[in-house]
Formats: C-alpha cells, sequence, structure tokens
C-alpha cells in the first residue's frame, strides 16, 4: 500500500507516545485517524482535540465506518497490544495491511535522510536536542520524537523543505531494525528489555545489526567505550564522542557550573567552540549536548547557530523536569526507569543540590525488568536519602510469581526507606517536610506530578 494513496489511518495503542507523533504527522497529512487505547490520558485528550477519534473500549463495533475499506485505511499498532485484542484480530481476519509503528515509521522516513539515534538511554533527549539545533538554524528538519519538546509542545516537526528527519530509534521488539539511517548515533548498549532479546550479548547484537543499516556514505557517532562493534557499510565514517574523554572525536572540555548554570567548551576534530552554556544545566546533558553538537555540526549548523539553540533548548517533558521550585523546596520529575537512568538521574541531583535532603518516590517499570535488575535497582536507590518505593506498574506483562518491589526494597541499603501503594502516596508526601523530591518511573507515575504539584505551591509557594 502506498502511503499517498490511503485515506485513513486506524491506531491501536494510540496514547503510546511514539504512537502520538505518527497521528499527528498523518493528521497535518489530511488523513482521516481514529483509534483505540487501554486508558485516556492528558496525551489522548490532546490528541482528539487535534482531530483523532479515540475510544478506550477493545470492540470492533467503535471501529467507524469510514476505516472499514481496507483498500483506502492503513492499520498500526503498537506491539504492546496482545494479539487477542478484538479490533487488531478484525482488521487481520479481512486482510487490512497491519502494520507496527516502527514499520510505518519507517516507510515515512525511507526517502529522507534519517539522522535516528538509538540507545538504552539518552536518546530521546539527545534525539530532542539535534531536532532544536536543527531547527532552530538554517538548516532545519522533520522529527519523529519520544519526548514532548518544551520549545515546541510537541513530538513531531514537519519542515516545508529538508528532508533531514529526526527519528528517536527504539531497540523494543528490534523495532529499529525497520529504519535505514543516514547518519545514526548511539548513545549506550547497557542491557535491557530482557524479556524480548533473552540476554544481554543478543541485546547488544542488536545495535550491531542497527549501525549496519546505516546507508554507504553515511556517517555513525558512537559513544565511546560502548560495548559494541560496529558493523559499517562501505565508506561509513565513524566518530566517537564523550563527555570527558579527551581521546574521543567530539567531547567536552572545561565543564563548570554555578548560579545555576552550567558551561562548557565543545571540541570537534576541526574547531573549539567556548563557553556554550547548557538550556538545561544538568551534567548528564553534557553528553547528550555533545552528540547533538555533533550530528549538527556534520550536517551543516554554524557555530553561532549552535551557541544560540544550546542555550534556548527547554528541554524534554519528564525528563529531569523541574516543576516546583521555591526558596526551600525543589520537586523535579524524571522517566528514568533503567538503574544507569536512575543512577545518573539522582546523581545530577545531589551535585546540584549539594547537603540537602533527597527524596525519591519511584515505580519500578515491568516485571522482568524487576526481576532482571533488582540488585542493579537497589543499588541506585541506595544513592538517595529517602526512599518512597510503589509497586510494579505491569504495562503489557502479566504478574511473575515472587516478583514485586519488596526484591528491590530488601537490597536497598539506606535506613530511610518506605513501602508504599499508590492510592497512599499523597497522603504520605502532604505529612512530610520536603525539601528536594524526585518522582522517578515510566509507568503511571506521571498522574501524580499535577497532584504533587499543586500540593507543594499550596504548602510552600
Amino acid at each position: 500500500m502506498n502511503l499517498n494513496d490511503i485515506s485513513s489511518v486506524y491506531f491501536i495503542g494510540a496514547g503510546g507516545i511514539g504512537m502520538s507523533a505518527l497521528i499527528r504527522y498523518f493528521l497535518a497529512k489530511g488523513k482521516r485517524v481514529a483509534g483505540y487505547d487501554r486508558t485516556p490520558s492528558a496525551l489522548t485528550g490532546k490528541l482528539i482535540t487535534e482531530g483523532a477519534a479515540i475510544h478506550f473500549d477493545d470492540d470492533e463495533a467503535h471501529i467507524p465506518e469510514d476505516f472499514r475499506d481496507k483498500n483506502t485505511t492503513l492499520v498500526v499498532y503498537t506491539p504492546a497490544v496482545p494479539a487477542s485484542h478484538s479490533e487488531l484480530a478484525y482488521f487481520r481476519r479481512n486482510d487490512f495491511e497491519v502494520l507496527k509503528r516502527s514499520q510505518t515509521l519507517g516507510r515515512i522516513t525511507g526517502s529522507s535522510r534519517g539522522l535516528c539515534v538509538a540507545g538504552t538511554h539518552g536518546k530521546t533527549t539527545t534525539s530532542s536536542m539535534i531536532a532544536h539545533l536543527l531547527k532552530q538554524s538554517s538548516v532545519d528538519c522533520n522529527a519523529f520524537l519520544g519526548g514532548i519538546l518544551k520549545n515546541y509542545d510537541s513530538n513531531l516537526m514537519l519542515s516545508p523543505h529538508s528532508d533531514l528527519t529526526v527519528i528517536e530509534a527504539d531497540e523494543y521488539d528490534r523495532s529499529f531494525h525497520f529504519l535505514t539511517p543516514y547518519m545514526a548515533v548511539v548513545t549506550s548498549a547497557d542491557p535491557d528489555h530482557l524479556d524480548i532479546y533473552g540476554t544481554p550479548q543478543a541485546y547488544r547484537e542488536s545495535f550491531e545489526k542497527f549501525t549496519s543499516l546505516i546507508r554507504p556514505g553515511g556517517t555513525l557517532v558512537m559513544k565511546k567505550g560502548i560495548d559494541a562493534t560496529p558493523r559499517l557499510q562501505q565508506e561509513v565514517k565513524c566518530y566517537t564522542y564523550s563527555a570527558a574523554d579527551e581521546t574521543a572525536d567530539f567531547h567536552a572540555a572545561n565543564i563548570r557550573t554555578g548560579n545555576g548554570e552550567l558551561f562548557f567548551d565543545f571540541v570537534s576534530p576541526e574547531l573549539r567552540i567556548a563557553d556554550i552554556r547548557l538550556g538545561v544545566p544538568v551534567r548528564t546533558n553534557v553528553e547528550n549536548g555533545i552528540a547533538a553538537m555533533a550530528v549538527a555540526w556534520l550536517n551543516g549548523v554554524t557555530v553561532e547557530e549552535m551557541r544560540a539553540a544550546m542555550a534556548s533548548f527547554a528541554g524534554v517533558q519528564r525528563r529531569f523536569d523541574l516543576q516546583f521550585k521555591s526558596d526551600s523546596v525543589v520537586y523535579i520529575d524524571d522517566y528514568a526507569h533503567h538503574p544507569q537512568e536512575l543512577q545518573s538521574c539522582i546523581r545530577s541531583v545531589k551535585e546540584l543540590y549539594k547537603d540537602r535532603k533527597v527524596t525519591g518516590v519511584f515505580q519500578p517499570h515491568l516485571y522482568t525488568r524487576t526481576r532482571d535488575f533488582a540488585d542493579e535497582f537497589a543499588s541506585a536507590l541506595s544513592c538517595l536519602d529517602r526512599l518512597i518505593l510503589l509497586d510494579i506498574y505491569p504495562a503489557r506483562e502479566e504478574p511473575i510469581p515472587g516478583v514485586a518491589s519488596e526484591m528491590i526494597f530488601g537490597k536497598v541499603t539506606i535506613p530511610d526507606k518506605t513501602l508504599c501503594r499508590k492510592e497512599e502516596l499523597m497522603n504520605m508526601l502532604e505529612k512530610e517536610d520536603t525539601d528536594v523530591l524526585l518522582t522517578l518511573g515510566a509507568g503511571d507515575i506521571d498522574n501524580f506530578v499535577e497532584p504533587i504539584r499543586k500540593m507543594l505551591n499550596e504548602k510552600y509557594a
């Protein structure tokens, strides 16, 4: 099916952040869009106001008549939806073209020059920085991102004249193997999704496969020290980057903080740009920024354009997202759901707010991830001053006997720790004196952001 020939697109799992970018793309192209998601959210509410007809009951009777012609309707689904889903079964039974989200993204971007960012962590912020750098320059770009950029209040960017497309390349279910990058960034390859991959070796192998998909004559920008060996086609250039390793092709120098600001020098093989100011002054963003600036520089963004864009980058929702700040209280929300991400986030907070009590509310995501990384989660969470640990958010999974938040809790070494049910969280936080508060996780913990912010505003503003 040629995407230009379709008039309707039906989404199963419409509320996912990656799916929402595709929904916005097809709406922008004038297509009719409808679909299903399991639960309403702020994002599905926005998509409905933008023109998508989304419902929340799995029932093929809800499929609109305009979406029942297999010759004009494309069906897009997320792998998190089970094969038993009745609407998905209806479309398959009636021979509709049914594509995974990643397959659809691969088709849309196949004829453009894809700048694809992959990695266990860092990919959303890095791809968002790249998109912002290009968008704020004369180069311009399109972008399909895995987070909402605060500068644009969207995860989709379209350009009338640029054929560069920034793509967050998702490794879950080997989705990024449907892409054909012009340039690729690999930020990390720490094992994850072992429910899909089985072994850390298979996970790393999938990243090596991803590098083999870079088009001949293209470019790979890879974090120095990653435990994966690129498999590059003919005439593909390979650069390394690092926040601190001066032997990397692109690296930072002269990193310094003060008065809530962070500056560094960007060093490339051919030039050094002094005094880059980070719009989101978190040390982990130095590394993300080096990768983003490398890609921008390789695509012709000028020194002054890069300098201005790095300073104006406002960040991504749920990525070290400052929600409340008063003279006495700070509240930050973060999507961190892998041990390395937790460790990085907590370390950054400790650096920014020295000698203050940091309380973290963490919601583990997936039974398999909890089972596979309980020790690592406990080690990262032990860097907090106080831990409030919620029950596991199951997402797509059924419970696993013996796997619960207690697996992590018992291994956490700090004495100030509490197990808490979601429905008890607000009552607990209201009774406590807050200094620096973090909410952490990829499940539905984000539903607490607004109530917590409101509570803190009433208590401390």
